[in-house]
């Protein structure tokens, strides 16, 4: 969800630069900073980004300058004016101020006297300037995701494998794991019964039910496909970061079942290294939408 776009769009008579900057976050998160005259232009920029960007800590920034010729923005009341000053010279000299200097401003800053306060009014071809500016850098940002998205793919790509990898040196070690359990069983049996006479069969069939609990044919045969459907969904065009979460909680599940059942120490080695790449793959599933 990282991700950073920048746009900056000059002409004759103005300067605009919007910035976007997105973090990784559970939810979406804005942050604008723009000026008060553009302030009703907000909403619909909160839009634009919602649609594009769907999650993440979000920063958002426009700066716009007037580059043209200067215009005066204020306009004032001379006639109210002078009638202020007027009478406020009476009153100046019924007390005989001894000065006229103060009278100005109080003049100036009476009621009615300044007529516009100098708020900026756009024309509709400035505000699609600022418009296309901020669409622009939606746009950059969303393209660093994606290229962020493609290595962080490659990456985890590279761990599913890793995971694969250790559950075919697992499949390898699971035969001999298994008979490696009957023979001590049948040697601890005998040299605990030694010349008492015991059921041959029943030693079997007990013996059969043990390594029936500890068979991880099953966790193996889930594993497989939850590997294999993990990549399916990641490579899926539609924004899938919870559901992936959701599916290595399955991974891991299984791989602790299989460390758990096996019960055997070659074995335990590739369910840790099988652990660890999925720890790694849980790290970055929190930079994923």
């Amino acid at each position: 969800m990282t991700g950073f776009g920048l746009c900056t769009a000059n002409d004759e008579q103005s300067s605009v630069t919007v910035e976007i900057k997105s973090l990784n976050s559970k939810f979406q998160d804005f942050t604008f900073r723009s000026p008060k005259s553009l302030a009703d232009m907000e909403l619909e920029w909160r839009n634009l980004i919602s649609e594009k960007l769907e999650r993440g800590k979000i920063s958002f920034s426009v700066e716009y300058a007037k580059t043209g010729k200067a215009e005066v923005k204020q306009t004032y009341n001379k006639d109210l004016f002078i009638a202020y000053y007027n009478e406020l010279k009476k009153l100046a000299d019924v007390v005989i101020a001894p000065s006229y200097d103060q009278i100005f401003q109080l003049a100036l800053a009476s009621p009615e006297v300044i007529q516009n306060s100098g708020k900026e009014d756009f024309p509709p071809a400035e505000k699609e300037k600022i418009k296309k500016a901020v669409f622009h850098a939606i746009e950059l940002c969303d393209q660093f995701r994606l290229a962020e998205g493609k290595v962080l793919g490659e990456k985890i790509a590279s761990n599913i494998k890793a995971i694969r990898e250790g559950l075919a040196e697992v499949e390898k070690l699971d035969p001999l794991r298994v008979e490696k359990i009957r023979s001590r069983i049948k040697g601890n049996v005998t040299d605990f019964l030694k010349t008492e006479s015991f059921d041959q069969n029943r030693l079997e069939q007990e013996i059969i039910f043990y390594i029936e609990k500890l068979d991880i044919n099953e966790e193996k045969v889930r594993l497989k496909s939850h590997l294999d459907y993990f990549l399916k969904v990641m490579d899926s065009k539609e924004s899938n970061g919870k559901k992936l979460g959701f599916i290595a909680q399955e991974i891991g599940r299984e791989i602790n079942t299989i460390g758990s059942k096996a019960n055997d120490a070659e074995i335990q080695k590739h369910v840790v290294m099988m652990k660890e790449e999925l720890e790694k793959i849980k790290e970055q599933l929190n930079n994923v939408l």
